[in-house]
């Protein structure tokens, strides 16, 4: 008997084609209990009776790669776990340029503070390759801050968290040069999602997703790669970069 409720239609999909989607790409129905025991989330702070709450409140959907989760400035109901892929978190700017705020990978949560503060989604939430989310209604998680200490105070530390994130952010820019923020983000890359077995970063992001975390131009981005390529700082393979020196790095963006 499985803990998975329910997929929604995504991008004109039917029920059935979402299911051999998602096991044609390899991924698993989502099973509370065996997705909280592999990865590192604050959910796991809950008891076997809140936890079956959540097993009997959650909706669970499959999105493909492009695919948006939720839009900024709409409101949102639920707030979203992570069981695989990767999501990127970014707001909009002038003429409609990204800017990304976070990404978000297997057992992280997504829209918790606009629930918690009753205001409009923040950011957008857009699946950067192929993702399982979770979604879990507003009710659910103030009853949870109610009668789960463990899971409030850890609720609170991950908004703390990303507030410094953010502050840390606009001192970078006001601070570091486009070189400096550039080295950072690649060895923070590596700290968040690690590397694959030929040493490559876990994450494949674009040249304008590159530019937008370290908040340049697409340009000066992929002139800063060429260079580091050739200070053999990194390597590069299409999209995929691999780190070759990455106390280098951490020295020139003074980033310990």
């Amino acid at each position: 008997m499985t803990d998975f409720n329910i997929i929604y239609p995504q991008n004109n999909l039917r029920i059935d084609e979402l299911f051999s989607c998602a096991m044609k790409n390899n991924t698993s129905i989502p099973t509370c209990r065996e997705c909280l025991t592999g990865n590192k989330s604050i959910l796991s702070t809950l008891n076997e009776q809140e936890l079956d709450r959540l097993i009997f409140d959650k909706n669970c959907n499959f999105y493909k790669k492009g695919s948006t989760i939720f839009h900024e400035g709409n409101r949102i109901h639920h707030f979203y776990c992570i069981h695989s892929g990767i999501v990127k978190m970014y707001k909009t700017g002038i003429e409609g340029k990204e800017q990304i705020v976070s990404f978000a990978k297997a057992g992280d949560i997504i829209g918790y503070r606009s629930i918690l503060s009753h205001e409009s989604a923040c950011t957008t939430a857009k699946a950067i390759e192929d993702v399982v989310v979770c979604a879990i209604s507003a009710e659910s998680m103030f009853f949870l801050i109610e009668h789960n200490s463990r899971f409030s105070m850890e609720l609170m530390q991950l908004a703390c968290k990303e507030l410094g994130e953010a502050n840390q952010f606009l001192t970078d820019i006001a601070q570091k040069s486009v070189r400096e923020r550039l080295a950072e983000v690649l060895v923070k890359l590596k700290e968040t999602f690690s590397l694959d077995a030929d040493g490559y970063l876990k994450v494949s992001l674009t040249r304008e997703e590159l530019a937008s975390l370290v908040g340049t131009a697409t340009e000066s981005v992929i002139r800063l790669l060429s260079e580091f390529k050739s200070d053999k700082f990194i390597d590069i393979n299409g999209r995929k970069i691999r780190i070759l020196n990455e106390e280098r790095l951490r020295k020139l963006s003074s980033y310990y």
